[in-house]
């Protein structure tokens, strides 16, 4: 089962939003993942489902040569206009459209677990990658482990509940699960760090703009319009008000460091 078509139209539909709200709230967790993958000049470098850029971006900081791939037309356009030098290709990902042992490094940020099958996209990360080429595999931490997981799950009421086994944010949380899928691409785990990330949101107006922009989000504005949406966003984001009217939330992420 593909989602990419689906995943595509969805992130796709508020990208500009992901890049102006949200996006950056990613960025240390993002760097933290490209220092340790030594990232640097002359690196040959792909970020599967690479959104908006913002890795892509950070690593042609850096000096690598940098291409990507995401299901979301909206979202590569923005890239494009961020990384002109780099190679954005709109793919599935469970099908790279890359040439085999092509790239130093491989990275998918919380994007493999939305894979229909996310044994198939390792496999073709590990494909791609030269021998002995890293994969990271980024993903959320245990939900029960972080404050975000409120926000997640304040979308959950105006979602169609998922059949067992689905892809989705949490679907790689589990360390031993993670572990397995990777094992079973044929990917050799060396390494393993959970990074956390505190995302902070100036005002009520600019969260709600961040959270609108998930492929989540659109989907439950699709089905109950986006006032629902906004209603349950704010609900969940009462207890992390500061003093100040800002808002500050813990998030975690593993990174788990493979070998092709």
């Amino acid at each position: 089962m593909r989602t990419g078509a689906e995943n595509g139209r969805l992130w796709g539909a508020n990208a500009q939003a992901w890049a102006d709200f949200q996006e950056a709230q990613f960025r240390p967790v993002t760097e933290a993942v490209l220092a340790r993958c030594a990232i640097g000049p002359g690196s040959a470098y792909l970020d599967a489902g690479c959104g908006a850029g913002l890795a892509a971006q950070l690593a042609a900081e850096r000096g690598a040569h940098v291409s990507g791939l995401d299901a979301a037309e909206g979202m590569l356009a923005i890239a494009r206009r961020r990384v002109p030098q780099g190679d954005f290709r709109h793919a599935d990902l469970e099908e790279f459209p890359f040439p085999s042992h092509t790239f130093d490094v491989v990275t998918g940020f919380n994007s493999f677990q939305f894979a229909g099958d996310p044994v198939t996209a390792l496999r073709e990360a590990r494909r791609v990658a030269k021998p002995g080429g890293i994969v990271a595999i980024v993903s959320w931490s245990e939900p029960e482990r972080m404050e975000f997981t409120a926000i997640a799950r304040a979308l959950k009421p105006l979602l169609p509940a998922p059949a067992d086994g689905s892809p989705g944010p949490f679907a790689l949380s589990n360390e031993e699960r993670l572990r397995s899928v990777a094992a079973e691409a044929g990917l050799a785990a060396f390494d393993s760090v959970e990074l956390d990330c505190v995302w902070k949101y100036r005002d009520l107006d600019f969260a709600l703009r961040a959270l609108s922009s998930t492929g989540r989000t659109a989907q439950a504005i699709e089905l109950l319009g986006a006032e629902a949406v906004d209603r349950a966003h704010r609900d969940a984001l009462a207890p992390f008000r500061q003093p100040d009217g800002s808002f500050r939330l813990l998030a975690l992420f593993r990174c788990l460091l493979t070998r092709a």
